[in-house]
């Protein structure tokens, strides 16, 4: 088990390594979507298994899908999952006094993509999460779901809610993904079975990134039944690709990743062409959740770079813009907050260690342990937040090479190092 601190020694040199990264989360918590409304059964090969997506499998689970869980040989954090669809149906309902309790942590996917599920049950479903998810925007989902025609409680259009199903209905509505592109995915991965028409209401964003992941996903799915195989996550794999551009500049030559995406579908698959990183990044355009890795790396280039549209970032797991800037500062990086924009100067020999904040927020943990990477006196707080996408991300960080990246983690508090099972998010 992890300590509630954990201190990084620096590497002095990027090993020569390969790092297996799990599956992605987001194409993940899609396929289960996916294979639970198809017409037979459907495996799951290479399916994240943290804790997002395990707030996925319990919630069909209860929901009265069939899931059988097998560990995956290649990659511990990952599983081969055995969907049994239902063909669009839903066995399990709660009634208007008594629903279905469904709980979805601080998972946007889950929260959102489940909300849109039930609708095609025949009932009633409470939908909550933990404080933050509560804080989280709902309305512009709720908002669409009620223009299809279903009846949605709750207070200020937010989690917790109570969702009453009633079927398929062949209707229509338009959605907003000026908050987050989940509400659309949501409505779209169950627009087939619900004879739903969703348009958006944001013109030429209908092609954003995570969007068009969803789009492209619902085209290839074996909906039938078959086999689907989930590729590695481009987020996850952009702390490593950071690490090794840290020690050698020039990505891919120490540091790889075993089975790089290939397809186009993940917006941070491109994050090795990011680097150098250029005067001007948008999280709209350009980067997805890796805007953020690219940010702990920005006090390094040799220019001031300016990170644009965060909007999003700031109803995520934590108030991302915030925090960055208050943990950056911390260590020495002058940044600059103006809008929905942070512009970080290069900071030369000034960066130096410090205590992070991690605000509950998994990536807050993994950006700024890649930064310790480099820099001494790095210390984490609460790093066991990475189960949320990343369970063993620790573990690969210290792993001996060819496997890990050999990095000495310890105690700061007893100076113990730690191996193994003391460095797994469980």
């Amino acid at each position: 088990m992890l300590p509630d601190v954990i201190e990084i020694q620096p590497l002095g040199a990027a090993p020569k390594a390969e790092i297996t990264v799990p599956g992605s989360k987001s194409i993940t918590n899609r396929a289960l979507i996916l294979a639970a409304l198809a017409r037979g059964e459907v495996t799951l090969r290479g399916a994240l298994w943290s804790e997002d997506t395990q707030v996925m499998t319990n919630a069909l689970q209860q929901l009265g899908f069939e899931i059988e869980v097998k560990r995956d040989s290649r990659e511990s954090c990952n599983r081969t999952l055995h969907v049994k669809g239902l063909d669009g149906r839903i066995s399990r309902a709660g009634s208007s006094d008594d629903p279905l309790e469904l709980f979805v942590g601080n998972a946007g996917t889950a929260a959102r993509f489940l909300a849109a599920f039930v609708c095609l049950g025949k009932g009633a479903y409470r939908l909550r999460g933990v404080k933050r998810m509560h804080e989280r925007p709902q309305a512009a989902l709720f908002h669409a779901l009620r223009e299809l025609g279903y009846r949605i409680d709750a207070n200020r259009d937010r989690l917790p809610a109570v969702i009453h199903g009633s079927g398929p209905r062949a209707t229509a509505c338009r959605i907003s993904i000026d908050e987050s592109s989940q509400f659309a995915s949501g409505l779209l991965l169950c627009a087939g079975a619900g004879s739903w028409t969703v348009q958006l209401a944001d013109g030429a964003v209908e092609e954003a990134a995570y969007v068009a992941m969803t789009r492209q996903l619902i085209g290839s799915f074996p909906h039938g039944g078959g086999e689907f195989q989930i590729e590695a996550d481009a987020s996850s794999a952009s702390y490593f690709v950071a690490a090794d551009w840290l020690f050698d500049r020039l990505p891919g030559t120490g540091v790889k990743i075993a089975a790089y995406p290939q397809s186009s579908w993940q917006i941070d698959a491109a994050f090795p062409k990011f680097l150098p990183l250029p005067a001007r990044v948008s999280r709209a355009t350009d980067l997805g959740d890796s805007i953020m890795t690219a940010m702990v790396l920005a006090p390094f280039a040799d220019q001031a770079i300016m990170f644009t549209e965060l909007g999003r970032l700031r109803v995520q797991e934590c108030e991302r813009v915030a925090a960055l800037r208050a943990e950056l500062t911390k260590c020495g990086a002058k940044v600059l907050e103006r809008g929905q924009s942070l512009t970080i100067y290069p900071a030369g020999e000034s960066l130096h260690g410090a205590t992070i904040e991690t605000y509950q927020d998994h990536r807050m943990a993994m950006c700024f342990a890649i930064l310790g990477l480099k820099i001494p006196g790095i210390k984490i707080k609460n790093p066991a937040c990475v189960r949320k996408t990343f369970p063993n991300f620790f573990q690969k960080l210290a792993a001996p090479p060819p496997v890990g990246l050999g990095a000495v983690l310890f105690d700061p508090q007893s100076g113990v190092p730690l191996e193994g099972e003391h460095l797994f998010a469980g």
